[in-house]
């Protein structure tokens, strides 16, 4: 396939023709913004970056690269941490001005552009009294993370994001736009939900909705103790599946309710997110906040778009990132001693490990009924180093890779796809589980020539 750095004109010409979006190449004065991610760790220089406003415009954008060769990045919210939404000599095409929605609360369901953030999507549905399983951090794109699967605080009560979702807009290898859902274009509809971006540019998605509006949620700081973890599976174990408890593994930040002395040092935190009666709520988080001294503790009712918001400030686009990922049924001895081993030498504050409960709803749905095949495992792991200077690439990469390899013997094969890292390409048929072979059949009928490979990718 071609590298060239730039294309010739005639072709730019011509797709300007078909395109009411800004097309940016190397040298304008735009082009470093425009290229530029969330995760600074990728550098990377398109030959062609299009700022789509409609389908026309991506339409357009695809037929380009496919007559010409090139690999196409597609950017959603813009936060892959595998750098997947930039690449070198080849076309971006950047959704971000993407960003219609449309609620419909007698259906109970939200279409919204494939250049949604979380955020946009939260603030249009709670208008509502309504909401959809999405992530933890609110400028992050809601089609990357439905199409890996989408893990978030409602999964236990609602599913997985990609459980929610209704239907899909797609534009696929040749140019075409396709409608897919239970009841048209099958096949590749149950690709989306867990295969990732390896059939397309999504540019919009429809989601079922639920009547989440006020929660009680907030953060809970422990020390980084064995104990700790060990209560945090009992407790999903047992607890009304309206609890939402992830637990993170980090150092202490400097929040206005932790304490100078421990600022720094490292903790384990339940992040809760309860949506049933407030007084039952309260009893169990009470109840949790005995399973070891507290450092710091922000537990209080508020509106469910701000629960994805608490984390924004620690985690601003143009940090480092370097992340990996595994399933696993149970917290072993095994994995608690490395997530304790290694939590104890966490190399910043921006760095988390987060566990991830999949049970409850997620369980309800078949293992094969969507490409998300991991509907046996209970958790999911993800390992975050996070970082800001340069000069400190290889240690927080090597603390990545030694924790993961770490936990990997007390895991289940594979690891959730939008937490590994571009050099995970040799574990693609274990990430995607048992669903792989489906995979590579739908891959093979919309993109045959592998035209979307920019992603854990599927080879047709």
């Amino acid at each position: 396939m071609g590298t060239r750095s730039t294309l010739d004109t005639t072709s730019v010409s011509e797709l300007q023709r078909h395109v009411r979006g800004d097309i940016v190449r190397p040298g304008d004065a735009i082009y470093d913004a425009a290229r530029r991610v969330y995760n600074a760790l990728h550098d990377r220089h398109p030959a062609l970056i299009v700022r789509a406003t409609g389908v026309a415009d991506v339409m357009a954008a695809v037929s380009l690269a496919a007559a010409d060769g090139r690999p196409i990045a597609v950017r959603g919210g813009g936060h892959s941490v595998a750098g997947f939404g930039t690449c070198d000599g080849g076309l971006v095409i950047d959704l971000g001005r993407m960003r219609g929605i449309r609620v419909d609360p007698a259906r109970r369901t939200v279409r919204a552009e494939g250049g949604c953030t979380w955020a946009d999507l939260n603030h249009a549905t709670h208008a509502f009294g309504l909401a959809t399983t999405g992530g933890i951090v609110s400028t992050t794109g809601i089609a990357g993370l439905t199409l890996g699967g989408g893990l978030g605080y409602l999964a236990r009560q609602c599913g997985l994001s990609s459980d929610n979702l209704a239907s899909a807009d797609v534009v696929t290898a040749d140019g075409a736009f396709v409608n897919c859902s239970e009841a048209e274009n099958a096949d590749l509809f149950w690709a989306l939900r867990g295969g990732g971006g390896n059939f397309g540019v999504v540019t919009a998605l429809e989601y079922r909705l639920h009547p989440v509006s006020e929660v009680l949620a907030g953060p809970t700081f422990f020390p980084l103790e064995a104990e700790v973890i060990h209560r945090y599976q009992e407790l999903v174990a047992k607890a009304p599946e309206e609890l939402g408890a992830l637990l993170a593994l980090t150092l202490a930040p400097p929040l206005p309710f932790i304490p100078a002395a421990w600022r720094g040092k490292p903790v384990s935190v339940l992040l809760a997110c309860w949506t049933g009666r407030p007084e039952e709520g309260e009893a169990i988080l009470a109840r949790a906040a005995g399973w070891a001294p507290v450092v710091g503790r922000m537990v209080a009712p508020m509106p469910y778009p701000v629960v994805n918001t608490l984390f924004d400030e620690l985690l601003p686009a143009g940090l480092r990132h370097y992340w990996k990922g595994v399933f696993a049924r149970e917290l072993t001895d095994g994995a608690i001693a490395a997530h304790v081993e290694y939590g104890r030498r966490i190399p910043c504050v921006e760095t988390a490990t987060i566990l991830f409960p999949i049970d409850g709803a997620c369980h309800r749905v078949g293992p094969e009924a969507t490409a998300f095949a991991h509907r046996r495992a209970r958790f999911a792991t993800g390992l975050g180093p996070s970082w800001r200077d340069p000069a400190d690439d290889a240690a927080n990469i090597d603390w990545g890779r030694r924790y993961y390899e770490a936990l990997r013997p007390h895991s289940d094969e594979g690891g959730y796809v939008n937490f590994m890292s571009g050099d995970d390409q040799h574990r693609v048929r274990e990430n995607y589980g048992a669903t792989y072979e489906r995979l590579v059949a739908v891959k093979r009928r919309y993109d045959p020539g592998n035209l979307f490979r920019l992603n854990q990718n599927v080879a047709p």
